[in-house]
């Protein structure tokens, strides 16, 4: 699998380096999470889906399975090797092959986790895979305006910003709308500096 015209959603595909591997999220992967679902509910925050609680982790894995089945998302699930625990979430999602673009997000890790500087490892290894083996022209990220700490760290990985969707998505309070901020990086961006500059913070 060297190009986004024969990548398959059936791939079991393994990210890995010295800190972190990333693997295909299933269904029996909720006890590795629960303890994060349990004692952590505020990781969900800003999200549309929460994982918060066994019985929406349950829903949230279910449906995280059944959009790579239906060939619209790719999930995966992190583990951390310094700790040798499981550290959260992440996909790649609205993938279009044709066009070479997809959005990558629906990234979420345990407070142990954040700041440590697995969320890099992740980034320079999923961004890796999408320039260099899928071929994409474009990786796009979204996030809740009010999302100080996500866009945080997706400035620090070399995301430039493009603007902000007004009104955008709903919120999980139902009757306030979310604005979310667009950033990307670009093929050329990637080899030209962004993937030197990354690979320097790890």
């Amino acid at each position: 699998m060297n190009t986004a015209s024969n990548f398959s959603f059936s791939d079991k595909v393994i990210l890995e380096d010295n800190l972190v591997l990333l693997r295909p999220i299933q269904e029996s992967d909720v006890e590795n999470l629960l303890e994060i679902s349990i004692n952590e509910p505020e990781t969900w925050k800003y999200s549309l889906v929460g994982a918060e609680g066994k019985e929406n982790l349950i829903h949230y894995i279910q449906l995280a399975v059944k959009a790579r089945e239906n060939q619209k998302e790719f999930p995966f699930i992190v583990f951390d090797k310094k700790s040798q625990r499981y550290a959260g979430s992440t996909r790649f999602y609205d993938i279009n092959l044709e066009f070479k673009t997809l959005q990558l997000g629906y990234t979420w890790y345990g407070s142990a986790f954040r700041g440590t500087g697995l969320n890099k490892h992740c980034k320079f290894l999923l961004l890796q895979f999408a320039f260099e083996t899928l071929g994409m022209e474009r990786v796009e990220f979204r996030a809740d305006n009010n999302n100080e700490r996500s866009i945080a760290a997706m400035k620090s990985i070399g995301c430039k910003v493009e603007g902000i969707l007004r009104s955008n998505m709903p919120t999980r309070e139902g009757a306030i709308r979310r604005d979310s901020i667009v950033l990307s990086i670009l093929k050329d961006e990637w080899f030209n500096e962004v993937k030197e500059n990354l690979k320097k913070k790890l």
